[in-house]
């Protein structure tokens, strides 16, 4: 069943939304954001068209400081751009009030940080509660749906456990469950995987495909994992301000077939 939020943003919350996984989700046109260092402009995005479809998951790579992550927060509406737009469905964001954009990206959007930005001295269940506090919705509600999604990225026994207290993979699940809590359409992470190591970063990918299948999102990530990367349905490659299909990157990790998958393949740089 698809619901019309208060709002006026249409969501789509619906139990099986295999059914509703048509169509053209998101779609930019001549998308740029340009920043400034004293009198030098820099445009890490310089003209971004580009389209994704319900049920997608793509894959975002290129070196570091290509603009993953600021293309990223643009089509969380996390940040405005400096021109272009970006279309989630018929609606422009950029014509939302404001109550509309925190509708957006409280129930749309779920965003995975690569540094999962918990609060340590709070229980994993309270950090995954706290998008549904932020809604209104009452504490013992809140925490019976985060206890749930916490089960679902394999952390049930560690509910009360403060996350500080937690190892890097756990904590990136539990950033995952509070990303995901709110039951958004669209998954979005920036580097999910960029702070483990090799057996904890093959962990969270898994737990993502199985995710973005049992809950039939559509998601983007942004990688330097050119192993993981290819994987996914599609992997576009950001540099230079251009986004383009990389047929390279996939050329790229086939030479490298002999290694194992979790290997992590990279781009240069360590961070993007």
């Amino acid at each position: 069943m698809n619901r019309q939020a208060a709002t006026g943003v249409a969501l789509d919350d619906s139990p099986n939304r295999a059914v509703a996984n048509s169509g053209q989700i998101l779609r930019t046109e001549n998308l740029r954001k340009i920043f400034y260092s004293g009198t030098l402009e820099i445009a890490p995005l310089d003209g971004i068209d580009f389209s994704v479809d319900r049920g997608e998951m793509i894959a975002i790579v290129g070196p570091s400081g290509a603009g993953k992550s600021t293309l990223l927060h643009l089509l969380a509406a996390l940040d405005t751009p400096t021109n272009g737009e970006v279309y989630f469905g018929a609606k422009l964001l950029c014509s939302l009030e404001e109550v509309e954009l925190a509708e957006y990206r409280n129930r749309a959007v779920g965003f995975v940080w690569q540094r999962h930005h918990l609060l340590p001295d709070f229980t994993a269940a309270e950090n995954v509660a706290m998008p549904l506090l932020v809604r209104g919705q009452a504490l013992s509600q809140a925490l019976r749906a985060a206890g749930d999604w916490l089960g679902e990225v394999g952390l049930a026994d560690r509910a009360r456990q403060r996350a500080g207290e937690l190892s890097g993979g756990e904590q990136q699940r539990v950033a995952i469950a509070r990303a995901l809590v709110n039951q958004p359409v669209l998954l979005l992470a920036d580097e999910p995987t960029g702070d483990l190591d090799e057996r904890s970063a093959e962990a969270i990918f898994e737990l993502i495909e199985r995710l973005h299948r049992t809950h039939h999102l559509t998601s983007i990530l942004a990688t330097h994992n050119l192993s993981l990367a290819q994987r996914t349905d599609r992997v576009l490659a950001l540099e230079h301000g251009k986004l383009a299909p990389s047929a390279e990157v996939l050329a790229g990790v086939a030479g490298h077939a002999t290694r194992p998958a979790s290997a992590g393949v990279r781009t240069p740089g360590e961070r993007g």
